[in-house]
Parts: structure tokens; C-alpha cells; sequence
């Protein structure tokens, strides 16, 4: 029976009963379905004056009939809660994220040492990069997170006024990527914004860094893990990285110092009083350095080079190039920071963390994943514990708190 016939017959039970047919169907989401199509009909002539064919179009619109709410819900929602920088660190630098860099670097040694020596950039920031925006592609699996990346930006470019620019633009760039042959659309697939593979780059990104490194003739971000890392080792060497050298040292402010900002070199600095944390010399007094100081002047501070601010054109945000470098060296077998951040408790560690959430789920607080990483739902969970138990309810993931749930 064809739509048109199921519509008759239940308009015709709706007049027999007395009832109109838009108490039957979803009318809002009907209408909004309808102008979701008429826009994508529209933009059809958009696509057209970029030079995507009509056959291209309408295979990635192929099934694509309404717009995904969850994408304009996570476009509206503002989240209010500022990680404190140590909480940002702990999610990222941590026991497994650096075993699995390790093994990732043992795996794919050969295609690291051909990506390395092609393009200069350190290995270990493109497996700390590789494990910062997939989770070295565990991320790529959960379909939870994943979704059509021409419906999500479509979507975006529909609905989302404050986006729409941006998704427009992307749009296009991802039916080019089609158009080209790189991916089909059935794993033309990224972040509700359009992030895409095991690198996440946006359409626009990938089509000004994506390189074929495996010779298969397409650009596979999305299931060629040398495609991706050669990928991301491009857009760091187009902007200007400095192969053999560090992002940066972890440092030792003199007490009562003032300290000019911008940069100058690392031997003016040394000068001034400042010293490696871990007490060797600067191997480079002559490089220019900026001095940063993520959690004020009395937590760890460091002198940022040129490839720091380079780890920045992937993600603009201090935060980010740090956590970057901090668990490259890591992969590298070198050791972690000197000071730790000013956290207001004892730290756990990875392990321990996911104790931590197991045990909440034991008593009913908490209903995620045992992943380790404590995100608003953990802090919920700890904070409505911590409650229950006569507790600060301040939501950390401290050993005392471990310790009150293992003594339950």
C-alpha cells in the first residue's frame, strides 16, 4: 500500500470518528520536515554554482529527509560549567591515553617513520593529536556520536541561524569530498558540527591538508589511520612547524618576579631567573619562547616556542596545544610535569577512576560508562554522594571520596 493510500484511509477514519487528521500526526515536526526539505531543494542551486554535479547531490541527500534534532539540541546548548584546568588535563593526559599512544606507536612505526621523515613533525603529537580528537579512533565506533555529515551540516545550515554561514560553506566542501571519490556517502560521517575521521577535520581543513599517504588514490581519513596522521602532520608543516624542535619546557618561576608578556628569547628568560623544572639546561638559549601560566603564577608555568602556537592552528586554545605536548612526551617516555596543578584534593589515578564510577554505579549514583574520564554526569553522581555522605558536595574525583565508597 503506497503512502498517499495509508493517508487516504486514515483521513477517512478521522472524518468517521470525528477527529482532524493533525491530531493523528506529528503536525510540528511534519511542517518542519517539509521546510527542511524545500530548503534542501533550494540549495540544490547553490551546490550547483560550486560545481557539484546533480547526480552528486542527490546521492548524498539520498534518505536524508528531515533535519536531526540531537544536532540542533548540541548547536543550542551553552555549557555552563568551566572545567578547572586540572579536571581539563586529568580527562586528557593520563595512564591509558599514553599505553595507547605507546602501542600506537609501536604498531605503526613504519608508516610514522615515512610520514616523519616526509613532513618533519615529531610522531608523538600526531599520536597525542590522533588520541586528543578520536580517542586514536575508538570514537569512530560509537554511532552514538557519529552521524551524516551532509544531514548534520545541512541541518545546521537550516536551523541554526547563528551557524548557518559555516555550515553552508562546509556543506559544500563535504559534497565536493564526495564528488571527488574520496569516501562514499554511507561513511561520509563526523561530529554533529561536521568534524570528520580519525584527525577531525572540518570539510574546508580537509580539503586544504587531506593527503593520500597509503597510495590508494582517495584521501581516507575515516578508516586509513596513515591517511589521517599524514593528514594532520601536513596541516602542522603548511603552518610553519619546526621539525627537531620542542613545543616547550615546564619551568621554574624566580619568587616575586615580574615578567614582561609576548616573546623573546629563551636565554633573556634564563636571564630574568626562570629555569627548567626539572632542573637540566635550556638546550636552545637563542629560540624565542613565551611564557604562559595555565593555572596562575603559583601552579606550573612554561615557555612556549614556535611549534606550540603552530599545535594551535588545529585547535585555537592554549589548553589544547598544551595537553597535546604534555602527553607527546609522554608517548615519548619522558616524564610528566614537575609541579602538579592546584587542585583542592588527592588526585586519582586512571585505574582508580574508573573504580570510582564503578562504585557509584554500585549504589545507584551513576549510570555512565566506566571510561575514567569525570564529566558532568561523574561530578553529578560524586556531588549527590557526597551529599548523602555529610560530604562537601563539591563533585571532585579525590581518593577521599574513593575511600567513603569503598567503605560502604
Amino acid at each position: 500500500m503506497s503512502v498517499n493510500q495509508v493517508l487516504r484511509r486514515l483521513k477517512s477514519a478521522a472524518v468517521v470518528a470525528g477527529l482532524s487528521l493533525s491530531l493523528l500526526l506529528p503536525a510540528g515536526q511534519a511542517m518542519a520536515d517539509a521546510g527542511f526539505q524545500r530548503w534542501v531543494a533550494s540549495f540544490r542551486s547553490v551546490a550547483a554554482q560550486s560545481g557539484i554535479s546533480g547526480s552528486t547531490y542527490d546521492r548524498a541527500f539520498r534518505g536524508v529527509t528531515s533535519a536531526d534534532p540531537e544536532v540542533l539540541e548540541k548547536a543550542r546548548y551553552q555549557p555552563e560549567f568551566t572545567a578547572p584546568v586540572w579536571d581539563y588535563f586529568d580527562n586528557r593526559v593520563h595512564e591509558q591515553s599514553i599505553t595507547v599512544g605507546r602501542e600506537m606507536a609501536r604498531k605503526w612505526k613504519p608508516w610514522l617513520d615515512r610520514i616523519e621523515a616526509r613532513f618533519g613533525v615529531d610522531r608523538h603529537i600526531l599520536l597525542a593529536i590522533w588520541s586528543m580528537e578520536s580517542n586514536y579512533g575508538e570514537i569512530l565506533k560509537n554511532d552514538q556520536v557519529m552521524r551524516n555529515v551532509v544531514r548534520s551540516l545541512a541541518t545546521l545550515a537550516y536551523g541554526d541561524q547563528k551557524r548557518a554561514k559555516f555550515a553552508r560553506t562546509q556543506l559544500i566542501a563535504a559534497l565536493k569530498i564526495l564528488q571527488r571519490g574520496d569516501i562514499d556517502e554511507s561513511h561520509l560521517t563526523g561530529s554533529w558540527a561536521g568534524a570528520m575521521g580519525h584527525t577531525q577535520f572540518i570539510p574546508t581543513s580537509y580539503q586544504a591538508y587531506a593527503v593520500d599517504a597509503d597510495g590508494d588514490g582517495r584521501r581516507d581519513i575515516w578508516t586509513s589511520i596513515p591517511d589521517a596522521l599524514a593528514t594532520a602532520a601536513n596541516l602542522l608543516a603548511k603552518n610553519g612547524w619546526q621539525g627537531g624542535q620542542t613545543w616547550g619546557y615546564e619551568v621554574r618561576l624566580p619568587a616575586g618576579g615580574k615578567f614582561p608578556s609576548g616573546s623573546m628569547s629563551i636565554s633573556k628568560w634564563a636571564s630574568a631567573g626562570v629555569t627548567r623544572a626539572n632542573g637540566k639546561a635550556f638546550p636552545n638559549g637563542g629560540m624565542n619562547a613565551e611564557l604562559k601560566v595555565p593555572d596562575g603564577r603559583s601552579g606550573p608555568a612554561f615557555l612556549m616556542t614556535k611549534n606550540f602556537f603552530v599545535i594551535k592552528r588545529y585547535n585555537n586554545s592554549d589548553r589544547y596545544a598544551l595537553a597535546v605536548g604534555l602527553l607527546a612526551d609522554q608517548i615519548a617516555g619522558y616524564s610528566g610535569m614537575v609541579q602538579d596543578w592546584n587542585r583542592p584534593f588527592t588526585k586519582l589515578s586512571f585505574t582508580e577512576k574508573q573504580e570510582l564510577q564503578q562504585r557509584l554505579s554500585q549504589y545507584g549514583y551513576y549510570d555512565g560508562k566506566f571510561d575514567g574520564k569525570i564529566g558532568q554526569g561523574s561530578r553529578s553522581a560524586i556531588m549527590s554522594f557526597q551529599s548523602k555522605a555529610g560530604l562537601d558536595p563539591d563533585g571532585h574525583p579525590s581518593l577521599e571520596v574513593l575511600k567513603r565508597l569503598r567503605g560502604q
